[in-house]
């Protein structure tokens, strides 16, 4: 019994990662559409998030079958809960990546504000990915190591803000598309939001406490 639980959660963590690799694929492709001004390209970023729904629903199932089905015990309940709690922050970054597509779409041209977008794109990729592999591997220092990387996105989202303020002093009648920009910056910053919680719950399934506990 204990060897199929193993091989099911096996699977359960395989699921996550292909999850997280279609949030990954989402976000490269919103901002490359972005700084290139490829509409099918943020088309494509938008058809991902449909498999990151997707996907959602297959792994939440998965896990309802086996807390009803297993019976597992505290360490492993604490796994399945957590994954039910990542999947909803990994299903808002795909949100937010296809957020920045439908904004891409509506743009005349290309981003002209390109440094900190693609900075902040990268740094949130990472963390994305950092957090997934602390959970795979068990990893309570690469966990640790992502809630901290997000100060390098929130500096990034600062310094994108401020260029965009002065951008916009500098050529008023530019501001409706500076703030498009703006809010592209702002929905980068809530994806590193988004990895620093599924962070948290891999602290959380490897320790049993949380950041609301300590």
């Amino acid at each position: 019994m204990r060897n199929r639980f193993d091989t099911q959660l096996a699977e359960l963590n395989n699921e996550l990662v292909a999850m997280g690799a279609l949030c990954e694929n989402a976000i490269a492709s919103a901002v490359k559409a972005l700084l290139g001004g490829d509409v099918k390209l943020a088309a494509a970023a938008i058809r991902i998030d449909h498999e990151i729904d997707r996907k959602e629903r297959e792994i939440e199932s998965m896990c309802l079958k086996l807390l009803l089905q297993q019976q597992p015990v505290a360490s492993d309940l604490r796994l399945i809960s957590s994954v039910l709690k990542m999947i909803t922050d990994i299903e808002r970054i795909g949100d937010q990546a296809s957020d920045i597509a439908e904004i891409v779409e509506l743009l005349p041209d290309a981003c002209g504000h390109d440094e900190h977008i693609e900075q902040m794109a990268q740094a949130t990729i990472k963390m994305v990915t950092d957090s997934l592999d602390a959970f795979v591997r068990r990893d309570l220092t690469l966990a640790w190591s992502v809630i901290e990387y997000d100060d390098v996105v929130d500096c990034l989202f600062v310094e994108c803000r401020q260029d965009l303020i002065a951008a916009i002093a500098q050529n008023p009648g530019d501001g409706e598309r500076v703030l498009d920009v703006l809010m592209i910056a702002k929905y980068l910053e809530r994806i590193g939001d988004h990895a620093t919680n599924i962070a948290e719950w891999v602290e959380f399934s490897i320790t049993g406490t949380h950041k609301t506990e300590r």
